[in-house]
């Protein structure tokens, strides 16, 4: 059995880990929970409900190597570049949720549906990259598609939830919700914020800073982050990417230009027999996911779901998606607990 040090614990990507491991997706013989200094000391098992092995909240700075065997980094990518390194060079493996390594050859970049060869041995630099929350459900859905008939290029839109903001995101959008409801024709807000712009009632086409070319934070993420995952390097990937104000759960629009025609049904079939993915078939009602079904039973945050499958008449290459999961589960924590259970399996983590 593990021990894991879960880093970021008091945020949301934090305690969607606490609960995956309480509930024995990874066997531990101890949880160490870490987080900024002023939360130190804080019980978060009395706090949650929690009946796993779980150690009283430390410092980040604290966490002491010698007392861990993997490190679950769910603190952004500041906290991940001064302390992933730390734990890594003394012998921890280090599975991160940040940005901060997504891109550097030597670190594998992981989805365990899709590349679990990346795993095949445990890497030399200790760290291993959880993906972009969209990128995780866009590269499950397009794997068994690129199984099927081969992939030739990926134009993506993304609809990101607030919860991607973590929990001040989720309070900003309430609490703005809130304000507008009881005033509507109040002013409204500034600029500023969890997301540059005001998310009550409203889209914000940016997602992070743009660089020269025009694309923002996440949308370079969404083009580079399933060529390095996919193995296809070559891959012409074109994302748009707002957020859009609901609580939980990323949906994307996928449109897919396949190497060799296919049909509905066959897309449909692929999609239904790949393990971890609900499709709606065009014969279900509803014929797609939508977020608030999605996140209102447990077994479906669990899972990538994909609907609104279809070919093009005039061009049976190209395929349209509607891709809904939940980004803090499926998108993050899960994934990088599954990575866990995938070295575990490896059998060169001990």
């Amino acid at each position: 059995m593990l021990r894991i040090a879960v880093i970021g614990a008091t945020g949301a990507v934090g305690r969607e880990c606490l609960t995956l491991l309480d509930g024995g997706i990874v066997p531990a013989a101890r949880v160490a929970p870490a987080a900024s200094a002023r939360s130190a000391g804080r019980d978060l098992a009395s706090e949650w409900g929690l009946s796993l092995p779980l150690a009283p909240l430390t410092a980040v700075e604290d966490v002491d190597p010698d007392a861990v065997d993997v490190a679950v980094l769910c603190a952004g990518a500041e906290v991940s570049r001064r302390e992933a390194e730390r734990l890594a060079a003394a012998g921890v493996l280090v599975v991160d949720n940040s940005s901060a390594f997504r891109m550097r050859p030597d670190v594998p970049l992981v989805v365990p549906q899709v590349n679990p060869g990346a795993l095949a041995d445990r890497p030399a630099c200790n760290l291993v990259s959880n993906p972009n929350c969209s990128t995780i459900q866009l590269v499950r859905a397009l794997h068994p598609l690129h199984e099927l008939a081969g992939l030739e290029s990926v134009v993506v839109a993304t609809y990101q939830a607030a919860s991607g903001g973590g929990l001040r995101g989720l309070e900003e959008l309430a609490q703005g919700s809130s304000r507008l409801l009881s005033a509507p024709g109040a002013p409204p807000e500034e600029a500023g914020g969890r997301f540059g712009q005001p998310l009550p009632f409203n889209l914000v086409p940016e997602i992070g800073l743009q660089d020269e070319t025009g694309l923002s934070h996440e949308e370079r993420k969404l083009v580079r982050e399933p060529r390095k995952i996919l193995g296809l390097p070559g891959l012409r990937v074109a994302a748009t990417a707002v957020r859009v104000p609901v609580f939980h759960c990323h949906s994307e629009a996928v449109h897919v230009r396949l190497r060799r025609p296919v049909t509905a049904e066959a897309v449909e079939d692929a999609l239904a027999a790949t393990p971890g993915l609900r499709a709606y078939r065009r014969s279900h009602s509803p014929s797609y996911p939508m977020p608030r079904s999605v996140f209102a039973r447990s077994e479906d945050r669990a899972l990538v779901h994909v609907g609104r499958i279809r070919v093009e008449p005039e061009d049976p290459t190209a395929v349209a998606l509607w891709v809904v999961a939940d980004n803090l589960r499926v998108g993050a924590a899960l994934n990088a607990l599954q990575i866990v259970e995938l070295a575990a399996k490896q059998g060169w983590l001990s």
